[in-house]
This record gives structure tokens, sequence and C-alpha cells, in this order.
């Protein structure tokens, strides 16, 4: 769902704004993970994270997609953070983004190769954060027409 809305952060200028509706399974001990979006399947390994320096993982996905004015542009769209203990088997349905997918402009209409990409960053006991990217994405070409509200 995509519609064109005022967007009072900036310039009084309309801007896209997407809604996106998502599944994700994911069996993190397993090493089993994927993204469903729109009927579609990604397989994600993630191996298996939690050892002794492991306190949590941060897990987040993203959309990238270029525009006439910018060439890359990221928005993350969802997250959740997994803590040591928790149950590291996902089986999220029909879920909505938790954040707003507005593009500065009219970057989204008709837009063939916006790529969504689930990522997580382990957060150790010690040491460094390493950043981790799923090894598959997927791309979803948004509609042509805004999606428009009805009046009554």
């Amino acid at each position: 769902l995509r519609r064109n809305v005022e967007d009072f952060t900036g310039p009084r200028e309309r801007s896209d704004l997407a809604f996106v509706t998502f599944d994700i399974t994911a069996d993190i001990l397993n090493e089993k993970s994927g993204l469903r979006t729109f009927c579609n399947k990604i397989l994600m390994l993630i191996f298996n994270i939690f050892d002794w320096n492991v306190k949590q993982l941060f897990l987040y996905l993203s959309a990238e997609y270029s525009t006439k004015n910018n060439a890359l542009n990221q928005v993350v769209l969802w997250d959740k953070i997994i803590l040591r203990g928790d149950n590291p088997r996902l089986f999220l349905k029909d879920m909505k983004s938790k954040y707003f997918f507005f593009d500065d402009g009219n970057g989204l209409k008709g837009n063939r190769n916006v790529t969504l990409t689930l990522s997580w960053n382990v957060v150790p006991n010690a040491g460094l954060l390493p950043l981790v990217t799923g090894s598959g994405h997927m791309s979803v070409p948004f509609p042509d027409t805004y999606e428009t509200t009805k009046s009554y």
C-alpha cells in the first residue's frame, strides 16, 4: 500500500509513504531463517550465534532503493531484540512496519527495485560489535498508482 501524503517535516511538498506487510520465520539455533514477503521467500543463514560471549541479538528489516535524486536510500522498517535465554524461534505473520516508510519525494511510485534485507547485530558481553547482513534479500516492485483514501 502506498500513498502520496503531506510531509510536514520539511518543505511543503507531497512525499510517498509506503505500508509494508511481511512474514518472518527464523530458527536461530538450528541455522534456519527466512524472510517472506508478498508470498515470496528468502532463505538466510543465521549461524549458531549464541555462544558464551553473546548477550543479545538486534534484528532489523531494512529497505534499500535508488531514485533519480539519491543513488542509495536506506530505511529501517522493523526491529526486534532477542536476549540470551529468549525463544530464538520467530514465527511472525502479517507484521506491519514498525517505522514509517517515507521517501523524500515520489521515488517509491513505480519503483521496481526496492530490496528488503534482514540483518542483525550481535551484542557481545565483551569486545567488538559485528554487523551481520543476511545472505538473501528480496526485490519488491511498487505499484504505479497511489492508494486513495475514501472520504465519507
